[in-house]
């Protein structure tokens, strides 16, 4: 395929679960011809308008909010407001693709992706969305019969979007947690981390943001004297809105040893490389990077997301016999005794990491690309 230099528009964002694979899909685009030229469409005060720029693309933002679901005073009048927001953005995002021209338009889900989407489409631009997760999200079920492409990561999608439009094209992933560790990597991440090579790894992994469900967990499993832990090491990422009380509870029990809590984690790839077991929530872009590194894994999916995507993501995996699950009502309970139970199994964890790298998609972005292309 001949890739020239094109004109995209990309729009979505809102968390990191829609901007990462918004500019993977740039990136790679830009891979594929230095020429192209790409404008970012985002969601005035959210994080694609810092993190894009970052990454070296232009951005422009809309004046769309969603609706909130928890009741109170400020989400109702929130609320009153979409409407009137919406109408706004998609004249807003009418004179972004006039003004722009864009021989393509790709959604990728969040506030920003229905405006410019609807409005592209509306204009007879080609456009593609991509729907990251197992159930979609409401934005990609109304921009699914507009759109010409939707590439999707999960197997079974028919059942929200017309079937002949249907790419499987994975979650784009970042490159350094897209194939599994090696024996030397595995090494470095241990020296890298102050890990015993004797000792078995667990990883627990809440997100940037850190899970109050996966933290309370842990301290549980303490407070009971960490039964079962012997011979095991555990990276704890927390979270930084939770380090400082972590760091409180840890002082109160200096016997506990072995476990290194971190408020974010910056190497990935290493503490992937380190742990026999992973524990986790089950968002889109974390799915597909366990699945890359072929990682045995504990899906404790949040049920504060819309659609209870995350339960599908995890599904997906469980079905399969490529994870586990641990409801998040069920957590505090039984997550630890589940992760320790499964760190004594040796051949447990060798049968789930064959299985979930069975499933991993590790050229998405390309797959996307060429799609886009296609559209071209």
């Amino acid at each position: 395929m001949e890739y020239k230099a094109i004109k995209a528009i990309i729009s979505g964002g809102g968390t990191g679960g829609h901007i990462f694979p918004a500019v993977s899909i740039a990136h790679k685009l830009k891979e594929l011809n230095p020429d192209t030229q790409i404008l970012f469409v985002g969601a005035q005060g959210k994080m694609e308008m810092e993190k894009v720029p970052a990454e070296g693309f232009e951005i422009v933002g809309l004046p769309m909010v969603g609706m909130q679901r928890q009741f109170s005073f400020k989400n109702l009048m929130n609320n009153l407001t979409v409407p009137f927001r919406v109408v706004g953005s998609v004249m807003e995002a009418r004179s972004i693709v006039k003004k722009f021209q864009p021989d393509v338009a790709v959604g990728v889900g969040g506030y920003a992706s229905a405006p410019l989407l609807w409005a592209a489409t509306g204009m007879k631009i080609p456009s593609l969305i991509q729907e990251q997760n197992g159930f979609a999200g409401a934005t990609n079920k109304i921009l699914g019969g507009r759109v010409q492409s939707i590439c999707v990561a999960y197997e079974g999608m028919e059942k929200f979007f017309p079937a002949d439009k249907i790419v499987l094209s994975g979650n784009p992933i970042r490159p350094s947690v897209s194939v599994p560790a090696t024996p030397e990597m595995k090494a470095e991440a241990l020296t890298y981390y102050g890990l015993s090579a004797q000792k078995r790894h667990l990883f627990i992994v809440g997100g940037s943001l850190g899970s109050g469900t996966l933290n309370r967990a842990m301290k549980h499993w303490i407070q009971d004297g960490c039964p079962g832990g012997e011979g095991i090491e555990i990276i704890w990422q927390c979270g930084k809105y939770y380090k400082k009380d972590v760091d409180e509870f840890m002082a109160a029990h200096p016997d506990v040893k072995g476990i290194k809590a971190y408020d974010f984690i910056a190497r990935m790839d290493l503490a992937f490389a380190a742990a026999d077991v992973v524990i986790s929530r089950s968002g889109a872009s974390t799915v597909s990077e366990i699945c890359a590194m072929g990682k045995a894994a504990i899906f404790v999916p949040s049920p504060n997301v819309a659609e209870d995507h995350q339960t599908h993501n995890a599904m997906a995996l469980v079905r399969k016999d490529a994870a586990l699950l641990v409801k998040d009502a069920d957590a505090i309970d039984e997550l630890m005794p589940t992760a320790i139970g499964l760190l004594k199994s040796p051949e447990k964890i060798s049968a789930l990491e064959k299985n979930a790298e069975a499933m991993a998609l590790r050229s998405a972005a390309q797959v996307i690309c060429d799609e886009i292309y296609k559209l071209v």
